[in-house]
C-alpha cells in the first residue's frame, strides 16, 4: 500500500489517498491515538469512492473514532470501464425510464461487479489492518450487494449496516439467509429506483439474529443526515 496524499481535515480527521497495486483507495482516521475499529465503507454499483455523499458519511464517522476506508472497485471512479458494463448499464437506465422489466439487465451489471470487487476489497482490508494502529474489529457501511458477499465470505467483518436496495442479484438474495452478523438495514420508503417490498422480503430473509430496519420517508438520497449518529451508535455497541 503506498500513500499519495495526506491531509488534515475539520475535527482532526486525516485524509489519505492510497494505491494497493491497481486500486486506488482512501483512509479517513481520527486524531485519537489507536488501536482503532476499521470501517469498510462502500458506495453503490459504479460510483466513484469520491462521491460527495460517501466522503461526508466517511469523514463524519472518522470523527466518531474509526478509521474508515473505501475503494473504487474495477471498472468504477478512475478505473477503466468495460464496454459491456457500460451498455448494462445504458439498458438499464432505458428500461428503467421506460418502466421495462429490468432484472436481467441488472443481473448482467451487478453480479459481475459484486464477483469482481469482492477480492479486491478483501485485498485492501489485508493491507489496511497491517497498518499500524488499525487493529479492528471490522465492519461494514453501504452499498447491499456487496455488504452481503463480504458477510458471508469475510469472517473479518463482526457488523454491517446496508442502505436497502429491492435490486440486490439473485445469488446474493439467496445469501442473504446465511448472514449471521449484526445489521442494520436503512430503507427509503419512496425510493422509486429500488422495488420497497423487494427490500421488506430481503431485511425478512437475513440469518441474523439481531437486525434492525430503520424506515424513512423520502427518495433513494434522502436517508436523514441523524441516522449517521445512530449507525455510529450501532457500530460502537458492536466494534468498542
Amino acid at each position: 500500500m503506498e500513500f499519495t496524499s495526506e491531509q488534515r481535515l475539520d475535527g482532526d480527521v486525516v485524509e489519505r489517498e492510497f494505491t494497493l497495486g491497481e486500486i486506488p483507495g482512501t483512509l479517513w482516521t481520527p486524531g485519537s491515538a489507536g488501536p482503532l475499529p476499521l470501517i469498510l465503507m462502500a458506495h453503490n454499483n459504479g460510483l466513484p469512492r469520491r462521491e460527495p455523499r460517501l466522503v461526508a458519511r466517511a469523514r463524519k464517522t472518522a470523527a466518531f473514532g474509526y478509521a474508515v476506508a473505501t475503494i473504487d472497485a474495477p471498472g468504477c471512479g478512475d478505473r477503466p470501464r468495460s464496454a459491456a458494463a457500460e451498455q448494462a448499464r445504458a439498458d438499464l437506465r432505458r428500461a428503467m425510464q421506460a418502466a421495462e422489466p429490468v432484472d436481467e439487465i441488472f443481473e448482467s451489471l451487478v453480479g459481475p461487479l459484486v464477483e469482481n470487487a469482492v477480492p479486491e476489497w478483501r485485498t485492501a482490508l489485508d493491507a489496511l489492518l497491517d497498518l499500524p494502529g488499525i487493529e479492528g474489529p471490522v465492519g461494514y457501511s453501504g452499498w447491499t450487494a456487496l455488504g452481503i458477499r463480504l458477510a458471508v465470505t469475510e469472517p473479518r467483518i463482526a457488523a454491517a449496516g446496508l442502505f436497502a436496495g429491492g435490486y440486490v442479484p439473485r445469488a446474493q438474495r439467496e445469501e442473504a439467509r446465511q448472514v449471521g452478523i449484526p445489521l442494520l438495514f436503512l430503507l427509503q420508503w419512496d425510493d422509486q429506483g429500488n422495488p420497497r417490498q423487494r427490500a421488506l422480503d430481503l431485511f425478512d430473509a437475513f440469518g441474523s439474529k439481531e437486525k434492525t430496519l430503520h424506515a424513512n420517508l423520502g427518495g433513494h438520497v434522502g436517508t436523514p443526515w441523524f441516522e449517521l449518529e445512530d449507525g455510529g451508535r450501532f457500530y460502537d455497541r458492536h466494534l468498542k
